[in-house]
């Protein structure tokens, strides 16, 4: 059985526990997978553990500052009918952003947030773009 590396003592086990994340004053609850310490409580994280929260906790985040969530970018960009590689060739952030954004691995820079609020409420401005992108 592994031994915590925090204490030193306690056994630690694989499980998933409730865990709470405090932002601006405001606390988010989520379940958290991790080897957790049976003697202190410490949780330690592997990759995996770490990417199936991070999404979680980016989007708890977002709403308080009232920015687009994960979810929100994903529904504009299919709205659009773009693939991630076309929205960041677009509308800026280079062909890996749009899944960056959209897994929760950055935030889109204010202006491409922006940008995306306007094309979701107008659509139709997408086909003004595109076509002097074709033209240039």
């Amino acid at each position: 059985m592994k031994k915590c590396l925090s204490c030193g003592g306690g056994p630690v086990v694989r499980e998933t526990k409730r865990a709470s994340f405090e932002y601006k004053g405001e606390v988010f609850y989520y379940d958290q997978p991790g080897e957790w310490c049976a003697a202190c409580g410490e949780v330690f994280l592997d990759k995996s553990d770490k990417e199936s929260t991070d999404p979680l906790i980016y989007n708890f985040q977002a709403k308080i500052d009232g920015r687009l969530t994960t979810g929100d970018i994903l529904r504009i960009r299919k709205k659009l009918g773009l693939t991630q590689k076309e929205a960041g060739e677009i509308i800026g952030g280079g062909p890996n952003a749009f899944c960056r954004y959209e897994t929760g691995k950055a935030y889109p820079a204010k202006g491409t947030e922006n940008f995306l609020r306007l094309l979701d409420l107008h659509p139709e401005a997408l086909k003004e773009l595109t076509r002097k992108r074709a033209a240039a």
